[in-house]
């Protein structure tokens, strides 16, 4: 049975995924004669930027995370339905979810990515994943769980594999992952843990390919690797993992870890439902698109995000999965429905990349604006003013820029908690949310 209500007769237009491509379509239809429904398993925007500070203590989990409703608050042709998307069906025009059918007129993948294990089960079992605030949360508790766990261990082999840090890619997560696990050494774990002996805290970095932070320019690269292990972070680059059990963590280069944290930021995957044909997902587990960004073959079903690959001359594997890209392509796509409403003819995409950035930790980061390359302390300021804008709803930003007051000065973090004890084996129940 189908729920779409109220019934009216425009266009529905459905839209799957709260990310930062979907909030901008919807809002930027705000005033068309469109009937809007977002669908998303969770009913909160996650800005995942700042999901390694959640993890490790610097931010709770609500200052990066904001109501779906509220967002589209007074806007009268929006309709939310918190519903995990099983399959759709092209043929019928029908998305089915946990709580039932929902037809439409035309429909919309904003579902984002997820962490891409390369196919390996040990990986994805074992290793501890960043992409979504109870993955996060979860984080957050086996990392202070492990330092509680490694107070009273008295085997050294055990108590290595608790202090040892393995993090699993070097793009801008893993290498903002490492430098804040860094700080926490630094600052606040040897006055939480005056009994540990914080030199036994090790913190690896590894990449498979030759340089960190891959996409930005040759300078980020080389200041951001210096940064790290000026701040004592083993970074090791050229090396793959070929293994891991949960104990013991296997390089290409046959060296071997001793670890219980294993976080993985080493690659992503496209978030795409079933019936979706296999032959239209390509490299990254992206949906091919053109350049309006329709899936090739229907005229009705679109990607944008993370989860579209619109391939070009200048982005031949599609463009960056990141936030400027989503943004981008939801309000562009926004400006073509009300073309195609208007009986006009749609216009391409194009990107327009603003630049990259990536913070090592305090006083530390990288940034590229065009042939504008800078780094260090105005760098890092310049990397906090843009994601506090970002930000959405003006609490958020204000609970995030007092915590980061806060923490320049004290050198703290104000929530070092285990809510909820981590459980492996119950980890991934909850694990989606785009």
């Amino acid at each position: 049975m189908e729920k779409n209500s109220p019934s009216v007769n425009f266009p529905k237009i459905v839209i799957v995924g709260g990310g930062f491509g979907g909030i901008q379509l919807a809002k930027k239809l705000r005033d068309q004669e469109v009937q809007i429904l977002m669908l998303d398993r969770h009913n909160y925007h996650t800005f995942q930027p700042l999901l390694y500070q959640v993890a490790t203590g610097g931010l709770e989990a609500d200052s990066i995370a904001f109501p779906l409703r509220k967002i589209f608050k007074g806007q009268k042709n929006f309709l939310f339905r918190n519903a995990e998307v099983t399959s759709i069906n092209p043929e019928r025009k029908i998305v089915t979810t946990n709580i039932g059918d929902y037809s439409y007129d035309y429909l919309v993948l904003a579902t984002g990515s997820d962490s891409n294990y390369f196919g390996s089960r040990e990986l994805e079992h074992f290793t501890m994943p960043m992409k979504t605030i109870p993955e996060a949360l979860n984080l957050r508790s086996m990392i202070l769980q492990n330092l509680e766990e490694a107070l009273i261990e008295t085997d050294p082999d055990v108590k290595k594999g608790l202090l040892n840090f393995v993090v699993v890619g070097g793009g801008p997560t893993g290498v903002e992952l490492s430098g804040s696990l860094s700080e926490l050494k630094r600052h606040v774990l040897k006055k939480d843990y005056p009994e540990l002996d914080i030199s036994e805290i090790n913190i690896y970095l590894i990449e498979g390919s030759p340089v960190l932070l891959g996409p930005m320019s040759p300078q980020s690269q080389r200041h951001s690797k210096e940064f790290l292990i000026e701040m004592g972070v083993n970074v090791i680059t050229g090396v793959t993992v070929t293994s891991y059990d949960g104990q013991v963590i296997k390089l290409s280069n046959n060296t071997e870890i001793i670890t219980k944290n294993v976080l993985w930021s080493a690659g992503v995957k496209g978030e795409v439902p079933e019936g979706v044909p296999k032959d239209k997902i390509v490299r990254g587990g992206r949906i091919k698109v053109d350049q309006f960004n329709r899936i090739e073959g229907y005229k009705d079903i679109f990607a944008i995000g993370d989860v579209a690959s619109m391939q070009t001359e200048e982005y031949p594997n599609g463009h960056p999965g990141v936030a400027p890209a989503a943004v981008q392509q939801g309000k562009h796509l926004a400006k073509n429905f009300i073309k195609v409403l208007n009986n006009e003819p749609p216009e391409p995409f194009k990107y327009f990349d603003k630049g990259s950035m990536a913070t090592i930790g305090r006083n530390r980061a990288v940034v590229d604006l065009g042939k504008i390359r800078f780094q260090g302390v105005f760098a890092w300021f310049v990397w906090m003013f843009v994601h506090l804008m970002s930000l959405v709803g003006f609490r958020n930003k204000l609970v995030v820029l007092v915590n980061w007051i806060w923490s320049y000065f004290s050198l703290d973090r104000g929530t070092r908690l285990i809510i909820r004890r981590f459980n492996r084996e119950s980890m991934r129940e909850d694990t989606s949310g785009k």
